[in-house]
């Protein structure tokens, strides 16, 4: 059985920095990838940053570009979204998730999933 667990989300002012992790478990994960998403109320689930399998190529959101980082250790059992700079904006309950090698943008080519935790910005 594979299981993501995220933590570190909470309240914070704009401007402010959160470190959200993704601890994985349930069966290797050297050949997964694992990209974060997150869902405002209201909105649809959108895709925020990933890193592939290998850890040698990473992608993120325009809207967080230069803001977030992700990153992971070498087995990729825990997954880092450093967000920085938050902004109101960024305000939404935030999802690991993984997939077979690449990081794909779209949330049904996502397997396994976390149960969220919850980012609030605030102004």
């Amino acid at each position: 059985q594979v299981q993501l667990v995220e933590s570190g989300g909470g309240l914070v002012q704009a401007g402010g920095s959160l470190r959200l992790s993704c601890a994985a478990s349930g069966r290797a994960f050297s050949t997964y990838a694992m990209s974060w998403f997150r869902q405002a109320p209201g909105k649809e689930r959108e895709f925020v940053a990933g890193i592939n399998w290998s850890g040698s190529s990473t992608y993120y959101a325009d809207s967080v570009k230069g803001r977030f980082t992700i990153s992971g250790d070498n087995a990729k059992t825990t997954v880092y979204l450093q967000m920085n700079s938050l902004k109101p904006e960024d305000t939404a309950v935030y999802y690991c998730a993984a997939r077979n090698f690449i990081v794909l943008f779209e949330r049904n080519e996502y397997l396994y999933w976390g149960q969220g935790t919850p980012v609030t910005v605030s102004s």
